[in-house]
């Protein structure tokens, strides 16, 4: 989770950040008119689930990563936001590991994240560690991304290194997140809460609240293996529902961060109306997953393909915000030409930046990863 959402979310936690009239001229300005749509195509997606233990396949990527990302104590380190560490980011660099069996570096970033960052009463995991803070986590709230990717990480390496204590450790926390993060008797639903506190009805006036970048389609396919008795099925098609419905403006892409509170998805109240750093994530789990339908992934083909030049979208406007020059943020439409049109990948694809921050080198060896498992024609050679 980004740092500015998080700290928003906590301080709207106690009322609403806008007038009702204001919120209801948002509303209007962001009616679900999805993009001009491009004809319907029947897409050849297979949705198994599939492990994902050595999947990589690019030691020299992997071994550049934790040079530059990963301390000696297996921290992973998010070099353009303050040097601090995060849940999802312990999540990535774990299941980065399995990808790469590289064992001794799992053991060292899921140690670290045991020691300083599971310090809650239970078993979800604090979301921010801050170096040269004291105490170091000074938010004791979750996200339910880092707590997902965790327990994923952990019973793809109890399969990979057949390691029971793994499986329990994955085990305790995807309960966990069954327990007091996935609300399947909603009248939305089954929803995934982003964090324990302040995103529900009682949280804010505007509630539930949904980021759609948190549903990790892959992590549904697998953690029944650890946790059986949660409908992650139910979660994940509750998911691909909610991609549908969640268009808004021209561009017909999700925002960040969604309200449900009058049914119909709107873009939440005190949060920039923008698909942004965190909704660039969706296209990305679903073609790693291999579900969805053309009207799944239309809009986000368009942004990530169709564009000459990537950006995070305001939806009320239409006009680019940031432009997402790196590398790696283009990986997602390399991931979403392998999935839709299996366009081969050019040889950048096997190649990190130098100057590549923390966030798009991961998003780029993920969508390796995922083209690795899922569409290896697409990346042979």
């Amino acid at each position: 989770m980004k740092a500015a959402n998080f700290v928003l979310a906590a301080c709207l936690i106690a009322g609403a950040c806008m007038s009702a009239p204001a919120a209801q001229a948002q509303e209007a300005s962001a009616q679900q008119t999805p993009a001009q749509q491009a004809p319907a195509r029947t897409l050849k997606l297979d949705g198994r689930a599939l492990a994902l233990g050595g999947s990589l396949a690019a030691p020299h990527l992997w071994q550049q990563y934790k040079q530059r990302f990963v301390s000696s104590t297996g921290r992973v380190i998010d070099t353009a936001n303050g040097l601090i560490s995060h849940s999802e980011g312990q999540g990535y660099g774990m299941l980065l590991a399995v990808a790469a069996n590289d064992r001794a570096a799992f053991e060292r970033i899921w140690a670290w994240t045991r020691a300083n960052l599971m310090v809650r009463d239970d078993q979800l995991i604090a979301w921010r560690w801050e170096p040269g803070q004291r105490p170091a986590v000074s938010d004791m709230n979750n996200a339910s991304d880092g707590d997902i990717l965790i327990a994923w990480a952990l019973a793809e390496a109890a399969e990979l290194w057949a390691d029971v204590a793994h499986r329990a450790s994955g085990r305790r926390i995807a309960v966990e997140i069954g327990r007091k993060l996935a609300l399947f008797k909603s009248p939305h639903g089954a929803l995934l809460l982003p964090g324990v506190s302040g995103f529900s009805t009682d949280d804010r006036p505007d509630g539930p609240i949904l980021n759609l970048s948190y549903y990790v389609f892959p992590a549904f396919a697998r953690l029944g293996a650890v946790a059986p008795e949660i409908d992650w099925a139910g979660l994940s098609q509750s998911g691909l529902d909610h991609i549908k419905r969640a268009r808004f403006g021209e561009s017909g892409l999700p925002t960040d961060w969604i309200s449900l509170r009058d049914g119909a998805p709107r873009p939440a109240d005190g949060f920039a109306p923008q698909f942004s750093y965190n909704a660039i994530r969706i296209p990305l789990y679903l073609a790693w997953a291999g579900l969805g339908d053309w009207e799944h992934y239309s809009a986000f083909h368009a942004w990530a393909v169709g564009k000459r030049a990537l950006a995070t979208v305001d939806v009320k406007t239409g006009r680019d915000v940031d432009r997402l020059q790196d590398r790696g943020y283009a990986s997602i439409g390399v991931l979403l030409a392998c999935a839709i049109d299996r366009t081969p990948a050019g040889p950048e694809f096997r190649a990190l930046r130098e100057v590549e921050h923390y966030y798009p080198a991961t998003l780029h060896l993920i969508a390796l990863a995922a083209a690795n498992l899922r569409y290896q024609s697409c990346v042979k050679g």
